[in-house]
């Protein structure tokens, strides 16, 4: 398990809790330098901490797959502020099971939903979608939800070619596994309202940058 950090001492401890009741021990938390008791939570629970070099979730999850201590056959990726259901892990890895390389969460696949999504951001994804399906001969569902999971080699092969600094690393996470021809499957997520804190993600800040990644990624 992968989970990047950042000022979110409100959640960590349920999201820790759960992930371990699901019987997941191997937890990795990559924290971008948090000004609150968000790392020193997260050890007194046992997991393994590293502090991010850079900034960005894009920068935390490329220093998070080369880490050496990134073990197993399956890896897979979550946010730390409790939008994520840890049971829905089942069925990303049952799908990985059966020779699939990555498995997305969709909030917008039949069965999938979103109780933390504005009207703009939603629109906002529902563009980025079309426009990558269009472009990338891909048919997703949903683009911009970092719940997946993947092969341990489909990481070793994506990782290299990884470039994004902040929240448009999901974005190109997915266009660079087509690019690769890595077998790439939906399932259904359904997306909870985040539990304390506010997002640190920017509508249009971060917005911009994922279609500034798309527009690359086709002509590059």
């Amino acid at each position: 398990m992968i989970v990047p950090t950042l000022n979110e001492e409100r959640n960590i401890t349920e999201v820790i809790q759960e992930l371990k009741l699901t019987g997941l021990s191997n937890i990795l938390i990559i924290d971008g330098n948090s000004n609150d008791r968000t790392v020193a939570i997260a050890k007194k629970l046992g997991v393994t901490v590293i502090h991010q070099n850079g900034k960005g979730k894009g920068e935390a999850l490329r220093q998070a797959f080369s880490h050496d201590g990134l073990d197993g056959n399956f890896i897979v990726i979550m946010d730390a502020d409790g939008s994520m259901n840890p049971k829905e892990i089942f069925s990303l890895i049952e799908a990985l099971e059966y020779g699939v390389d990555l498995v997305k969460g969709s909030r917008f696949m039949p069965g999938g939903h979103s109780e933390d999504m504005t009207f703009t951001r939603r629109i906002g994804n529902n563009l980025f979608v079309l426009l990558t399906n269009f472009l990338c001969s891909t048919s997703y569902t949903d683009l911009c939800y970092g719940f997946a999971a993947f092969r341990r080699d489909a990481v070793e092969r994506l990782y290299p070619h990884l470039r994004s600094k902040n929240f448009e690393i999901e974005t190109e996470i997915f266009i660079k596994a087509k690019k690769l021809d890595l077998k790439v499957v939906e399932v259904p997520s359904i997306e909870l309202r985040r539990k304390h804190g506010k997002s640190n993600l920017s509508t249009f800040k971060d917005g911009f940058r994922i279609l500034k990644t798309i527009i690359h990624e086709v002509f590059a």
